[in-house]
């Protein structure tokens, strides 16, 4: 505009003009002229590059000449570095003004301190490399006195951060978190962890820091953080045996940080045998000799410390369940530890300490199955989850790499396989591993391959079994019985096997059954109704041992439902005890298995075992029932599985 000139004219007149008492204020002519006039040049150079080159020199002069240790003078150059930053680009002029700006914080006034931090947020926008070279000083604001201060320049380094800068970044607030007031610990911590997840140049690194931060201030990290920290862990297996170490380092000296202690005994009950035996030592680490009992200490601690909450002392009572089976010397002393919660006042620490104490006392047999390692947690589905960007039953199927929180990428995740062909009517392909049978039921590994007692096998990437255990998610139920959150404090007491999730194994009569963890508490098996239109029977299995007959009927009403009469007969001489019958079907059939008539099948024939089954088929008339089976059963005090699949069921169920 025509009157430009004359504005720039104007403010190059007062910004000269000699010394006038009438107008003079702290030794600067007619402050409220020099702001007025900026705030106009502030809104005629926006968006105007002509305009803006037209004031770029009087601007320039203003910033150089006015004097910044009066007020009046602040607020000029205040008023001057938002016009510069609103014109169009100038990237020397952008240079002065935040140079200005990083003046302004070694001020001694709190709010110049505070308005430059603000100005600095919105610069970082335009020039951030002008900004980075006053990121010493902001990092000392965020150790000011002044709450709002520290809050705003935690905000501003926040986004300061990048690759090349958050080592030395987060070693400054970290060591600052040691010093700073408690009222400042959670947002301190929430900062830290976030850039630490955001920026991790590595694992190891990452896992480092978090441990810092837990082993500081653990009590004012939220949940969803340490979730992180243990899925990031259970995928790093190389740093499985270093984590494990750290973490009992740690919270020998931080007991009272819930958060750690969390960590740390959902690694010892996961890796123990590692911290005992010393697997994976790094060059990096001070050598340490951990004896069973020493690992057995730290969770004993943890479970009878007055500062653990629920959560604390039921993930405790997991990690002793699977230690008792890592180290079978320490067993006894675990089972006395796990009893002495069978009187608390507290539900779920009750009906934990009893089943868990059946488990290790009667049910030695299947508890090496139930406490192998648990799968490894899919780092890029649970990330989805966190932030909302996923539904709780889906897992990640991209085609592409997918950049995980701690910085390093892997390929994206395969779907979850469908444990019995969900795309297709086709039979499912019988696993030929024994020892492997609860994954392939669980949907982790249906691939048939032979697993050596004693080893875990990794899960298919993408798989998301057993989210539950850390509360972070709820994969889909495949029966009608609700999957127990092993660390949520409200379990649903209607199944006593929510370990097993995914899985429908009903309980049988007898004290020694696999399933009845609750002391032989179970009812008599009901009878099927023999309601609706008959259909032959078939034998569903047989080998040279054993044969399971089944008889169908169906609910009047009700063509979706099969009710199925499973009889077991013994073909061998010998008696079978400890008799368990355990299966699984695909996503759009419901099972439900009620308890069996015994646990006990007679030799020769003499005698059988039912139970009933109740199937829901979703896709009636449109895909046929198919069903994967499970038998154990002791002979002679030897266990023996029998395994197979049900693909000859009558049509139209």
């Amino acid at each position: 505009p025509k009157c430009l000139d004359g504005l720039v004219k104007t403010l190059r007149d007062v910004v000269n003009s000699p010394y006038a008492p009438e107008y003079d204020i702290a030794g600067i002519t007619d402050p409220f002229l020099h702001i007025r006039l900026l705030k106009l040049l502030h809104v005629l150079g926006q968006g105007d590059a002509d305009a803006s080159d037209c004031m770029n020199d009087i601007l320039a002069q203003v910033a150089t000449k006015t004097e910044s240790n009066k007020n009046a003078g602040n607020a000029i150059l205040y008023e001057c570095v938002e016009t510069i930053m609103s014109i169009e680009d100038n990237g020397g002029l952008r240079v002065l003004a935040i140079n200005i700006l990083g003046r302004f914080l070694s001020n001694r006034d709190n709010n110049i301190r505070y308005v430059a931090l603000n100005m600095l947020m919105k610069a970082i926008t335009v020039d951030a490399q002008a900004v980075q070279r006053h990121r010493a000083t902001i990092l000392e604001c965020v150790k000011d006195l002044d709450a709002s201060i520290r809050k705003r320049a935690l905000e501003l380094v926040y986004l300061l951060v990048n690759e090349s800068n958050v080592k030395p970044l987060t070693k400054e607030l970290i060591d600052y978190l040691e010093i700073s007031d408690q009222e400042f610990k959670g947002d301190l911590t929430a900062k830290i962890c976030s850039m630490v997840e955001k920026f991790s140049p590595d694992k190891i690194w990452y896992i480092d820091q978090m441990l810092k931060v837990l082993s500081e201030a653990g009590n004012f990290v939220k949940d969803e953080v340490w979730h992180a920290l243990i899925v990031v862990i259970s995928n790093a297996s190389d740093l499985h045996g270093y984590t494990v170490r750290a973490l009992y380092r740690a919270v020998q000296t931080s007991i009272e940080q819930e958060s750690l202690v969390r960590v740390a005994i959902w690694c010892i009950g996961e890796y123990g045998d590692m911290l005992v035996n010393n697997v994976g030592v790094l060059n990096i680490e001070d050598p340490i000799t951990v004896t069973e009992s020493d690992a057995v200490d730290v969770v004993e601690i943890a479970i009878k410390h007055h500062s653990s909450d629920i959560t604390t002392k039921a993930m405790a009572m997991v990690a002793l369940l699977k230690l008792s089976s890592r180290f079978p010397s320490c067993s006894e002393r675990i089972r006395d530890i796990i009893v002495q919660n069978k009187g608390s006042l507290v539900l779920e620490l009750q009906q934990r300490s009893i089943e868990f104490n059946s488990i290790v006392e009667k049910h030695q047999n299947i508890r090496s199955t139930l406490v192998e390692r648990m799968p490894v947690l899919d780092e890029a589905t649970f990330s989805g989850r966190r932030a909302g960007s996923l539904p709780a039953t889906v897992s990640t199927s991209s085609g592409t790499s997918l950049n995980l929180p701690n910085g390093v990428a892997k390929p994206a995740a395969a779907p979850l396989v469908d444990l019995l062909d969900l795309s297709s009517d086709d039979a499912p392909v019988p696993s030929s591993s024994g020892n492997d049978f609860l994954q392939d039921l669980l949907g982790v590994d249906v691939s048939p391959a032979s697993v050596q007692p004693g080893t875990s096998q990794a899960p298919k990437a993408g798989t998301d079994v057993l989210l539950d255990l850390l509360s972070i998610g709820s994969p889909p139920v495949q029966n009608n019985s609700t999957p127990s959150d092993i660390l949520s404090s409200s379990q649903d007491n209607k199944s006593s096997v929510a370990i097993l999730d995914g899985l429908s194994p009903a309980p049988s009569g007898g004290a020694a059954s696999m399933i009845d963890l609750l002391d032989g508490f179970v009812p008599n098996s009901p009878k099927p109704e023999d309601n609706g239109p008959a259909y032959p029977s078939i034998v569903a299995f047989e080998s040279s041992s054993l044969r399971l007959t089944f008889n169908f009927s169906k609910p009047p009403g009700n063509p979706q439902t099969t009710l199925i009469q499973a009889t077991f007969t013994n073909l061998s001489p010998n008696v079978y005890t400890d008799f368990v019958f355990q299966a699984a079907v695909p996503k759009f059939l419901q099972l439900h298995l009620d308890p069996a008539s015994g646990n006990t099948l007679p030799a020769s024939g003499n005698g059988s075992i039912t139970q009933t089954l109740r199937v829901t088929n979703s896709q009636h008339g449109k895909k046929p029932l198919v069903m994967r089976t499970r038998i154990a059963y002791k002979l002679n005090n030897r266990d023996v599985l029998e395994e197979g699949q049900i693909n000859n069921f009558p049509r139209d169920l």
